[in-house]
């Protein structure tokens, strides 16, 4: 595996030359993590920076009754981890990959030193955690409060900004939908909500009646009406 093509393509190090990204290689092992796999949880006392080269992970918290609450769904380029320096109160998220991944890591003191010597590193790192944070604080809000039928649609409209892939002119659909670059379940759709599959597919066949969401046939991703999708969370607020 060439971890330096690895490494030059993660967003965090695109600025680095092939010296730079030499010296990184040997301090940032990269994993083939399949899917499914459980990458950090609380009782994990390994402080380290994860950088997700390819792939979907999925952070998430328990609560109180035991049910799993999705914070966020990252993917190439995001990064997610326990660094104290840039503590987020990750000490309470689990990470998990929700379809086969390559993952860069770093440890805690080597990292501290990177952006000692890169403060360019630095204002990235601290650029992205701002952005995630009112994610976080957006996705947990909603969670909490909102109904099953809102959690649904702000998931779906969470994963179409960030992993929506525009179909092409063969798919036998208009421009305004967008396939889901991810692939969920029901039943992992249902786990990111804190919900029950049987919940969620109701929900999903009434969003399908309505011309939200679709499936296709071939590949299993769900497609989404972008435009539809918005004005129907905006019809709830």
């Amino acid at each position: 595996m060439d971890k330096i093509k690895y490494l030059s393509r993660i967003n965090l190090f695109q600025d680095l030359d092939m010296e730079e990204l030499q010296q990184m290689e040997s301090i940032a092992p990269i994993l083939v993590t399949k899917k499914g796999t459980l990458i950090t949880a609380p009782n994990k006392s390994q402080k380290r920076l994860y950088l997700i080269k390819c792939g979907k992970v999925r952070m998430y918290t328990i609560t109180n009754n035991g049910k799993e609450l999705t914070i966020d769904v990252l993917g190439v380029g995001h990064i997610f981890g326990e660094i104290s320096l840039f503590a987020t109160g990750s000490h309470l998220i689990y990470a998990k990959a929700i379809e086969d991944s390559v993952i860069c890591s770093i440890d805690k003191v080597q990292f501290e030193q990177i952006i000692i010597e890169k403060p360019d590193i630095a204002l990235k790192i601290i650029k992205i955690l701002s952005t995630r944070l009112k994610e976080m604080e957006e996705m947990l809000e909603l969670m909490a409060y909102g109904s099953v039928r809102n959690k649904l649609l702000f998931l779906l409209n969470r994963l179409s900004e960030k992993f929506g892939e525009p179909l092409n002119e063969h798919a036998g659909v208009g421009p305004e939908w967008f396939q889901l670059g991810v692939k969920v379940t029901h039943q992992e759709l249902a786990s990111m909500m804190g919900s029950i599959r049987e919940t969620v597919t109701e929900l999903l066949n009434e969003l399908i009646s309505e011309g939200v969401v679709n499936r296709t046939s071939t590949r299993g991703f769900f497609i989404i009406h972008r435009q539809r999708l918005k004005e129907t969370i905006e019809s709830t607020m």
